[in-house]
């Protein structure tokens, strides 16, 4: 049910200080804090690389002063903050990658991309289409990109291999990287809505569910609740594209209900509504934005925005899922805020190329 980096991770953690002890907890949430603030890097070297160097500024000190940035790093010890710094990271690895034929740079790329999908396999819902978006760019502009692409793919393949036949070997079937897919459908479409998921089905909090999965095994128990998922969706069809529509809302604004007794369970949704939405519709304004400057880049945004959270609409959210976009929409928000004119922005990018080798035009569209 868990995909292993971040598992490990806090194994090692507990190996060192204890299990679940003052220390190992301490160390868990700076740990996810380092990898929050680290994030700061790649988000200033996307927003640099779409509109210089003031827009870059503008990124840095929104993520830094990003209450999603700072609350899940210091009170939540789970994989979000770790994704969230390697998605951003190959994000922009990837749009260096246009220009780059070294084949290191594209097996590095092949391999972080492994490392993502094992901290959370939900980064091969995007990281394959930004490669595929590179290497389209770059066969337009004659330059090499199968042989590139074919490292990358390599390197993909001997990061996951281990982990897949692992699971072959304990588990007689072959499961990419975890086998829980089927359990996020059930406890989500099940006739539930008073909240986006019914956590009172899953096994964690359900003594039922839990005899039934130590009885029949995870694999078993993982395609039964896949079942009764399906089952649901094609004989509440309607059910289903409303639940759809709700989901895709919370994602993006933050809003499920103002119903007392929900809020009563959910107290902080008042305010992160406010700061989902706002950050959402600045988001939006920069992507049109960066559409006018350089369509080949915005489409980049797109990518991400547009699949990374297709799963959780037909799954369930949880506040926490959208984070590891965050980043690339703080980027976006900045180009909305700080952007200029399409011609002064040229001018600037111009001078901050000449000064940092960092210019819009670096993405092969140019201004």
């Amino acid at each position: 049910m868990l995909s292993p980096v971040y598992a490990y991770l806090l194994a090692g953690i507990f190996k060192l200080f204890g299990v679940y002890t003052p220390a190992s907890i301490m160390t868990a949430l700076a740990i996810n804090s380092l990898f929050s603030a680290l994030t700061c890097i790649p988000v200033f070297l996307i927003a640099r690389h779409c509109g210089g160097d003031r827009i870059a500024q503008w990124a840095g000190w929104l993520w830094a002063f990003s209450p999603y940035g700072i609350y899940y790093g210091a009170d939540w010890a789970w994989s979000t903050c770790l994704l969230t710094l390697l998605l951003c990271s190959l994000f922009l690895l990837a749009m260096n990658l246009e220009n780059s034929g070294g084949l290191l740079h594209w097996f590095v790329f092949g391999l972080f991309t492994g490392l993502a999908a094992l901290t959370e396999p939900v980064a091969l819902s995007v990281l394959p289409f930004l490669a595929a978006w590179t290497c389209y760019q770059r066969y337009r502009r004659g330059l090499t990109w199968f042989l590139p692409s074919l490292v990358a793919a390599l390197a993909l393949f001997a990061a996951l291999s281990p982990w897949i036949v692992r699971n072959y070997e304990n588990f007689h079937k072959f499961i990419p990287v975890r086998s829980g897919l089927g359990l996020e459908l059930y406890i989500g479409n099940n006739g539930y809505s008073a909240r986006w998921v019914n956590s009172a089905l899953h096994p964690n909090h359900n003594d039922a569910e839990l005899k039934e999965y130590e009885t029949v095994g995870e694999v078993s128990y993982m395609e039964h609740k896949r079942r009764q998922a399906l089952d649901y969706i094609r004989s509440h069809p309607a059910w289903f594209a409303r639940m759809t529509a709700r989901r895709i809302l919370y994602l993006w604004t933050g809003y499920w209900s103002f119903d007392r007794a929900y809020l009563k369970d959910e107290p902080l949704d008042p305010p992160n509504i406010f700061m989902n939405t706002s950050m959402t519709i600045l988001g939006l304004l920069g992507l049109r934005r960066l559409f006018q400057w350089d369509r080949a880049l915005a489409v980049r945004f797109v990518i991400v925005l547009a699949c990374f959270p297709l799963v959780y609409y037909i799954s369930h959210p949880e506040t926490y899922y959208f984070r590891p976009a965050d980043p690339l929409i703080v980027v976006l928000a900045a180009v909305a805020i700080a952007g200029r004119s399409v011609s002064k922005l040229g001018e600037d990018s111009e001078h901050s190329g000449q000064r940092s080798g960092a210019c819009v035009a670096g993405s092969g569209t140019g201004v």
